[in-house]
């Protein structure tokens, strides 16, 4: 692992973990979904593999990457949240998916502001950035909710993404 170390960070309702081989299959049903378009997809599996594997590379590689999200009474994972960094993104960028089925109960900001708040502190970042699809009201929604502001001159790879900006505080 990084200089950072493997972590675990809690919220009230959630527990972000490093992820695992088990979390792969789910991983990758999301991403061969329709659901995917807003991240590039879908995707077939072998590219499904490269970004899983990615988001685990990042954390050796930067000091950050990706957490699984598990509900804190259950144990069950219902998503992801990660910062990715590295040649396909012009600025670290905060990001976020919930599976099928927990959408709406508020699983994305929860997580999303815990990783934020952590990498602000830890990785003293001056800001993050999250590029979302057009149409995605659902994302938009979440960046607005965590603070972040849309930020029409910021680099991006996909001219078309609207770009949020996170500003420590």
């Amino acid at each position: 692992m990084s200089e950072t170390g493997a972590i675990t960070l809690r919220t009230e309702r959630l527990r972000l973990r490093m992820p695992d081989i088990d979390d792969f299959a789910a991983y990758a049903q999301l991403m061969a979904s329709p659901r995917s378009v807003g991240m590039g997809g879908p995707f077939d599996l072998r590219a499904s593999w490269g970004m899983f594997c990615h988001d685990i590379a990042l954390w050796q590689l930067f000091g950050h990457g990706a957490l699984m999200v598990d509900l804190a009474e259950t144990g069950k994972c219902v998503g992801q949240v990660g910062i990715n960094h590295g040649p396909l993104f012009p600025e670290r960028e905060l990001g976020w998916f919930v599976y099928d089925g927990y959408e709406g109960r508020g699983y994305a900001t929860e997580a999303a502001s815990a990783l934020r708040d952590w990498a602000f502190a830890t990785l003293k970042l001056p800001s993050l950035v999250s590029y979302i699809a057009p149409g995605n009201a659902a994302s938009v929604a979440v960046a607005e909710r965590l603070g972040a502001r849309l930020d029409p001159a910021a680099p991006r790879t996909d001219p078309a993404d609207l770009v949020y900006r996170h500003v420590a505080s």
